[in-house]
């Protein structure tokens, strides 16, 4: 007779390896981090929370100006946390794969093991961080509700598939060649002002708005802060280019890891 796992298909023991897999880099990934001293694992969400909160502190005490009556806490809110969403990706990623060559003696153990559970680790800490600190400043009448949840969420996931598929891609190419992290840096900061965190598209020029909206997180801010705001966003983006930017993104990372994946020499 058939066992459960035979019913299931011939995917299902290897899917569960993986599972396995990925939980044990997690683990790992988290105690090397944060160690078990102070408050642990927590900082996972503490740290993105510390940022978000300090940012929009100096905003208010600045009384920066962003082109719209929203609120400067929620204006820092979605702005910032979006930020550290997609570029704390990259940073995890690349040299990811030098550090843990020994980790490839294991024939279960395969390269995007590594940089998934790298992924997972910044994606649920920037979550946890952003629905956290949207919940508390609701309780103190700092933002209201989200008008529109799913558009929160759609926005929010289409900025983190972004930033996997450069996170993988950058990762990928770091262990073919130290310039990347060298470039890397400076781009990501460079990119921060124009990434749409502190401005709204409508706000801008017309021949400015034609430039920020070549920028992919630009999109994703935009449909994020409509969810929460509706109409007083006035937002302005296209998911008919995000979309494929991300899918064509998405491709040329996947090609990079099964490239260098194929030469890989554990260490």
């Amino acid at each position: 007779m058939a066992s459960a796992a035979d019913r299931r298909g011939p995917i299902w023991p290897h899917l569960r390896i993986q599972l396995r897999v990925v939980d044990a880099l997690l683990r790992r990934e988290m105690l090397t981090r944060y160690g078990r001293h102070n408050i642990g694992f927590l900082w996972l969400f503490v740290e993105p929370m510390i940022f978000t909160v300090g940012v929009t502190i100096l905003w208010t005490a600045t009384k920066s100006v962003h082109g719209s009556d929203l609120p400067i806490s929620s204006f820092a809110l979605t702005g910032y946390s979006s930020v550290l969403l997609w570029r704390n990706m990259p940073g995890r990623c690349i040299g990811a794969l030098q550090n843990n060559l020994a980790l490839m003696y294991h024939r279960n153990i395969q390269v995007g093991d590594i940089y998934l559970a790298r992924l997972l680790i910044e994606f649920g800490g920037a979550t946890i961080s952003f629905a956290s600190l949207a919940v508390l400043f609701i309780a103190i009448e700092w933002m209201a509700p989200p008008e529109d949840f799913l558009k929160v969420a759609a926005g929010w996931l289409l900025i983190a598939w972004f930033g996997c598929a450069v996170a993988i891609g950058l990762g990928a190419l770091s262990h073919l060649s130290e310039l990347v992290d060298k470039l890397w840096h400076p781009f990501s900061y460079l990119l921060f002002p124009l990434s749409g965190s502190a401005f709204i598209v409508a706000a801008l020029p017309r021949f400015a708005q034609d430039i920020v909206l070549w920028i992919p997180t630009v999109h994703g801010i935009e449909l994020v802060r409509e969810g929460f705001f509706g109409s007083r966003a006035r937002a302005t983006y296209d998911l008919s280019y995000l979309i494929p930017f991300n899918l064509v993104l998405s491709l040329i990372a996947l090609i990079a890891l099964r490239y260098v994946s194929r030469r890989v020499v554990p260490g």
